[in-house]
């Protein structure tokens, strides 16, 4: 007789998001998955029915070190990193960037949305494909031109960069071609695709009502 007192339970369903009517290839209670074969381009959203073991919402600066650290140790690298509010939710944005086995690059891009006992992962995988290094050839030439970058004794000098620290060296760092600026002249590069998804599903993103009632992450 009590049964209307009693709240939803908190599940991989209690967030929805956009998945752009892709080929959905996995849905289970922990993960979903969905597809655009054509973009070779993978959407996911996993949720974790445990304590987060993100190190915190709060300090933006160990965050950046933090995932510097980590993607750096598997030859990747920075693109972008910022604490966010999704639906008044302290999530974590990032975008990496990791060389693939033979040529050009894989970008990664997630949003990590915890809760004192629960997380929610909304990732996007887009790999280059074909004919790769067309966005950094055209705009290394562009710079080139412009003398904004030279070549040096050790190669070329100013190319190669962390976003938010110029004197670390490790993984494969962001280039010049890679700023968001240069987005609309590479509209089907993967890191655009990345970046352009990831914007519409911070915009379209909603939570169920159960959400409202669980304890916030407070890291």
């Amino acid at each position: 007789m009590f049964s209307f007192f009693k709240k939803n339970k908190v599940t991989i369903n209690s967030i929805s998001f956009p998945n752009f009517d892709w080929d959905k290839i996995e849905n289970t209670e922990a993960e979903k998955k969905w597809i655009n074969p054509e973009q070779s381009t993978l959407l996911s959203l996993s949720f974790f029915n445990i304590k987060p073991n993100l190190p915190t919402v709060k300090n933006l600066e160990f965050l950046k070190s933090f995932f510097r650290e980590s993607i750096s140790a598997v030859n990747g690298g920075l693109v972008n990193v910022e604490i966010i509010n999704l639906n008044t939710i302290p999530t974590v944005k990032t975008i990496f960037k990791v060389p693939q086995e033979e040529t050009g690059m894989i970008y990664l891009g997630s949003l990590i949305i915890p809760f004192e006992d629960y997380s929610f992962v909304i990732k996007i995988q887009s790999n280059e494909v074909g004919t790769t290094g067309l966005r950094d050839t055209v705009v290394l030439n562009e710079l080139l031109e412009k003398e904004e970058i030279t070549f040096g004794e050790e190669g070329i000098e100013n190319w190669f960069s962390d976003p938010y620290d110029v004197n670390f060296k490790k993984g494969t760092l962001m280039n010049k071609s890679d700023d968001e600026k240069y987005d609309n002249e590479f509209i089907n590069h993967p890191l655009t695709i990345v970046r352009s998804l990831l914007n519409k599903i911070i915009q379209e993103t909603t939570f169920n009502p159960e959400i409202e009632s669980i304890a916030r992450f407070d890291k």
